[in-house]
């Protein structure tokens, strides 16, 4: 990119309409450094002073012109930034980078991320750290490749770094007045994978980073309570991703020339047997309907994988768990858990008792594999037929 003098940097960035968020907990040492070095590129900051006890408060005194939001107390460095997305959105800009105060972040990668979103607009761009770089930290490593996992299976959408706080928001693309569950480190995940959900474009960009020796290092990472919270966080992801966004999605390209290409590609023009398309849609079937909530998708992938049958075809049948008819599916299961015990069919919703709640679920879990073997083999039967008359017909 060309060189720029100061004023030209803040021109750009206010073509632009970019604020820099810098979040900052008892980094006195390094914040005042981190200030100075993005005024040269532009002087719309946010300070977001998020209960810090040491000599913060006194050093934001030296810039007057910047807004500087102060928690009383210390809330995490996901309220910091929810509050400081807020009033950037309040305030009118369209951008927002946010950089770390400990000084791991270069200010001079910011015209990496306005050449970026220049080209490509609306655009959530979070830096890409060189994660064998020197004196990287193994816990952030471990915490990286962790994240890129879980994100990648709840957004379909592989990056290098989903950790990294340098960042650049769109703030229109994103719902910052409604701003998300998680108020500690695993609110950066959390953003991410609600703006993907949301159709904005996400992706990663190189940048500098710079880790001082252990000695000199300052964190707030606590790893066992840190990773414990991005665990629980992701469960839940997992689940909203499998019960609804899956199938939100398969239903949004559910139109006619969608379902054409399909059977055009995986039933009539296919290669494969009518045994193993149908053994496919009997495996989809059954895996849609086994109580593993939230991991069916990924459990008949494995399964369709290992078995050597057509995934696009199970991961079509498996969503036969849709939500609306999940209730069916419920009911079905507990029915068919009744008959295969013996049991009245009874549901006591006003008795919580451990005796009662451990006969329902043991009904249901019970039930719901004998239910799905019997919907996989009439679906199978069903299959079988249908691929025979109209394979046959087609052939003649």
């Amino acid at each position: 990119m060309e060189e720029c003098n100061a004023e030209q940097w803040h021109e750009k960035a206010g073509q632009l309409e970019i604020v820099v968020i810098i979040p900052t907990y008892n980094n006195g040492t390094t914040l005042a450094t981190v200030i100075e070095d993005v005024l040269f590129y532009t002087e719309n900051i946010i300070v977001v002073n998020d209960g810090s006890t040491d000599n913060t408060p006194v050093l934001l005194e030296n810039y007057p012109n910047l807004r500087v939001i102060t928690h009383p107390t210390n809330k995490g460095k996901g309220t910091a930034l929810k509050n400081g997305l807020k009033q950037a959105k309040e305030a009118g800009y369209r951008y927002a980078i946010t950089i770390d105060s400990d000084g791991q972040h270069f200010a001079s990668d910011i015209p990496i991320f306005i050449k970026e979103i220049e080209k490509e607009p609306d655009t959530l761009l979070v830096g890409a750290r060189n994660l064998t770089s020197d004196n990287m930290p193994g816990k952030n490593t471990f915490a990286n490749k962790f994240s890129n996992f879980w994100f990648k299976l709840e957004t379909g959408i592989k990056l290098q770094d989903t950790q990294s706080g340098y960042r650049l928001y769109p703030l229109d693309k994103i719902n910052v007045q409604r701003f998300y569950y998680t108020a500690k480190y695993e609110f950066e995940l959390e953003a991410l994978v609600f703006a993907a959900w949301r159709g904005t474009t996400v992706r990663n960009i190189p940048i500098h980073v710079y880790y001082p020796p252990q000695e000199e290092r300052i964190s707030h990472f606590r790893p066992f309570r840190d990773f414990t919270r991005i665990s629980i966080l992701n469960t839940l992801l997992v689940f909203i991703t499998f019960l609804w966004i899956y199938p939100r999605n398969f239903f949004r390209k559910l139109t006619w020339s969608n379902c054409r290409k399909f059977f055009h590609t995986h039933i009539t023009h296919s290669n494969e047997s009518n045994l193993k398309i149908t053994y496919a849609i009997m495996l989809g079937v059954f895996m849609g309907i086994v109580p593993i909530w939230g991991y069916q998708m990924l459990a008949t992938l494995f399964l369709a994988h290992l078995l050597k049958l057509n995934k696009v075809i199970a991961i079509v049948a498996a969503n036969i768990s849709i939500p609306p008819m999940i209730p069916f599916l419920l009911y079905g299961s507990y029915l068919t858990g009744c008959k295969a015990l013996g049991r009245p069919i009874e549901l006591h919703l006003t008795d919580i008792s451990f005796e009662n709640v451990k006969s329902v679920l043991e009904q249901y879990l019970i039930g719901s594999v004998i239910f799905a073997t019997a919907c996989s083999i009439l679906a199978g039967i069903i299959a079988i037929s249908l691929l025979t008359i109209y394979r046959r017909s087609r052939t003649a």
